[in-house]
Parts: C-alpha cells; sequence; structure tokens
C-alpha cells in the first residue's frame, strides 16, 4: 500500500507509461490512477484516462511526464490541483527551481530519473527532493522504489551525470546490442540467432554482475584466460583506451545536452 491514494500522471508517453506499468505490478491498485494524455486512446484496465486535466479533483501526488516544453502550458491547468500535493517531476533537465516557480503551493517537489525498465521493476533511478519532511521523503522513496533500485542524490547538479548514466544508458547499451548482434552476423550467425544471443547474453551478464561481489573489470578478467579467445577481444576494446575514451564521450555528450536544457528551461521558464 502506497502512502499516495490518489496519483495523477499528467504526459502517459513512453517513461511514465513505463512507470504505471510498474507501479501495477507492484501491486498498486488501478483506481488511485488518473491518466491525462490527448495522444493516448487507451490506458491499463482500471486506471481513468483524460483527454484534459480534471479541475474540481484533488490528488495527494503528480507526476509530470510530459515534455519539458510543454511545462508552460500545463502548469496553469495545474495550479490549483497541485496545492498540497507532491510533484515528482520526470523533465530532464528542469530543475527546482524552475518546478517551484510554477506550483509555489506545492507540499513538496521531487526530480526522478528511471528509465524504461521501470516498467519491469529493474528501473535504477535516481531523486533529489527539497522541503519534504521526513515522512514526506519517504513516501517518496517508497512510490518510486517499486520501480527498482532507488538512489538519493546530495546535490541537484549531479542529476546532469546521472542523466547520462543511468537516464540515457540504457539507449546506448541497446545500441551495443545492436552492434553485437550485427557483429556476430558478420562473422557467419544468421541475423536473427545472433540479435538472440546476443541479448540473452547481456542479460545473464549484467545480471551476474548486478549479483557479484567482484567489480566489473574483475569478472572481466576471470572470464578471459591468458592467450584465449576473451583476453584476443579485450586486447582489441582495451587498446590506447578507445573504448573507455568513446564511452565518456558518449555521456559528456548526454551530459551536456543535459545543462543545455536546463539553461533553456530557466530561460523560457
Amino acid at each position: 500500500m502506497s502512502q499516495f491514494e490518489k496519483i495523477l500522471i499528467v504526459g502517459l508517453g513512453n517513461m511514465a507509461g513505463a512507470m504505471l506499468d510498474g507501479w501495477l505490478a507492484s501491486g498498486l491498485d488501478p483506481a488511485c490512477f488518473v491518466a491525462v494524455d490527448p495522444a493516448r486512446d487507451s490506458a491499463p484496465e482500471g486506471v481513468r484516462l483524460l483527454r484534459d486535466l480534471p479541475r474540481h479533483e484533488q490528488f495527494d501526488c503528480i507526476l509530470l511526464g510530459v515534455k519539458p516544453q510543454l511545462l508552460d502550458e500545463v502548469s496553469g491547468g495545474l495550479e490549483s490541483l497541485s496545492r498540497d500535493a507532491t510533484m515528482i517531476s520526470i523533465l530532464a533537465g528542469t530543475e527546482l527551481s524552475t518546478l517551484r516557480t510554477h506550483f509555489p503551493r506545492a507540499a513538496a517537489i521531487a526530480r526522478v530519473m528511471p528509465n524504461l525498465a521501470a516498467a519491469l521493476r529493474m528501473s535504477a533511478t535516481t531523486l533529489y527532493c527539497e522541503r519534504a519532511d521526513e515522512a514526506g521523503r519517504a513516501g517518496i522513496d517508497d512510490l518510486i522504489g517499486r520501480l527498482g533500485a532507488t538512489e538519493w542524490l546530495e546535490r541537484e547538479d549531479q542529476f546532469h551525470a546521472v542523466t547520462a548514466l543511468a537516464g540515457s544508458g540504457p539507449g546506448f547499451v541497446y545500441r551495443f546490442i545492436e552492434t553485437l548482434a550485427k557483429a556476430g552476423e558478420e562473422l557467419g550467425i544468421p541475423s536473427e540467432q545472433a540479435e538472440r544471443l546476443a541479448k540473452q547474453m547481456i542479460e545473464g551478464a549484467s545480471a551476474l554482475a548486478a549479483r557479484s561481489d567482484h567489480s566489473p573489470a574483475e569478472l572481466a578478467q576471470r572470464v578471459a584466460s591468458p592467450g584465449g579467445t576473451t583476453q584476443a577481444g579485450l586486447d582489441v576494446l582495451d587498446a590506447e583506451g578507445a573504448l573507455q575514451a568513446l564511452t565518456t564521450e558518449c555521456l559528456r555528450a548526454a551530459h551536456d545536452r543535459s545543462i543545455e536544457m536546463a539553461e533553456n528551461s530557466k530561460k523560457n521558464g
């Protein structure tokens, strides 16, 4: 049972939809949720779906799942609904100072960065919140904790880095799976079989890494035998630090884009 008994979801896109799926899988009553999204034709059974914001209802929690550039458009209609509610924002690059300007009467505002694995209750989700008392913070942690592991940040400016690593990271992993499968195909494995093998290998390797007492670096060495096939491949990845440099450049691009989005949000707010 969640501390929040009535939750409004504003914008039921891919990420908010994954969170809703995870919450329902955790056992929360679908009747607790009201979703607003004019582009959606359906919602999970038992969840009330609206095209427009409700007018004369009160919610104890509101999830902001719209695109960041739509914040100004929806905030007016949420002004009365947000009074004394806990606001949870998944808007990339939108800082608490901007959110507080739009929702000054909210009981608490939390920034949350989940990923699509929330649907499977396996998201690595980072959180930052100000002005929430101990009970309010516990309620947020319980709700988001139903979607996987939670990591609270000490400073809001850390969000740019965790957005790159944990928020955007799954996209980079999916691209790596794709390249592994294509490389297997280049070596003669049928396309569909190569993709199945790549997916299963990644699933097993990541599960073992999550449960092992050994670091990823140590696990890589345990797989590799001197002069063996794994070591031959690792030598290519490790040559001149190329893989580390490329990965760092990838995350830095996402990190810098998060900063840019935050600056644009401040200007527009």
